[in-house]
């Protein structure tokens, strides 16, 4: 399969944000978000081909049994349920990143960390990108899959929030889901891709986590280390 990167770090966002990590990065998406932070795995996609075997025998040569699979999109990549299966078989916990536009089908998985895409997304028209703004807007969504994924894994739903005005469509979104998910599994993370622009945005997110019960969630490894591959 296309590996963008494999490498160790800590978990920046969510739930398990401070846990050492191994991150397996799949090159290759269906979406083109506008504000994408590793678009060497979706507007550009690169990467090098590896076999289920060399991908596991590399996350093992670190201490932390702690894998997260992530993209691009990782539910694209060929044989990736049999990598998740190998993890799984082998120790490790594994948080798959996903947008929650394709089903699971049963791939191993100990957290489905969800980010279904709002209309902050989708590519603007100035950017000459109308035919990927157009398959963007049809694909971001879809109900089925992300069901698929709630029914069966312990779920968070992260959303990149442009501003509180998103709110209105964060709940619509959330009512798709087949009964509503408990507050503290709704994340709300600052668009950004700068400590400043983060940093700018995080108090209004905090009050609209305040008011809501959702969850305020910080980009640590952009604070740490800046926006740059391999963090």
């Amino acid at each position: 399969m296309l590996i963008s990167e494999i490498f160790y770090s800590i978990q920046g966002e969510g739930s398990l944000a401070g846990i050492p990590s191994v991150f397996i990065r799949t090159s290759g998406c269906n979406l083109r978000c506008r504000w994408c932070d590793t678009p060497y795995a979706s507007w550009h996609p690169e990467g090098v081909e590896l076999s289920v075997e060399s991908i596991l025998a590399e996350a093992q040569k670190f201490p932390s049994r702690h894998c997260v699979l992530t993209g691009g999109e990782p539910l694209l990549a060929r044989d990736i349920h049999l990598l998740a299966n190998a993890l799984h078989a082998n120790g490790f916990h594994i948080t798959i990143e996903t947008a929650g536009t394709i089903p699971p089908k049963n791939i191993a998985c100990d957290l489905a960390s969800i980010s279904p895409k709002l209309k902050n997304s989708t590519p603007l028209p100035s950017e000459n990108q109308s035919s990927w703004r157009e398959k963007h807007e049809s694909l971001r969504l879809n109900p089925e899959a992300l069901n698929a994924w709630f029914s069966a894994y312990p779920c968070q739903f992260k959303f990149v929030v442009s501003s509180p005005d998103d709110l209105p469509e964060i709940r619509s979104v959330l009512s798709l889901l087949s009964s509503p998910p408990l507050p503290q599994t709704v994340l709300l993370m600052p668009e950004g891709r700068t400590e400043k622009e983060i940093h700018n945005l995080s108090l209004e997110i905090v009050e609209t986590c305040k008011a809501t019960g959702y969850r305020f969630c910080d980009r640590l490894h952009i604070r740490l280390f800046g926006n740059r591959r391999a963090v």
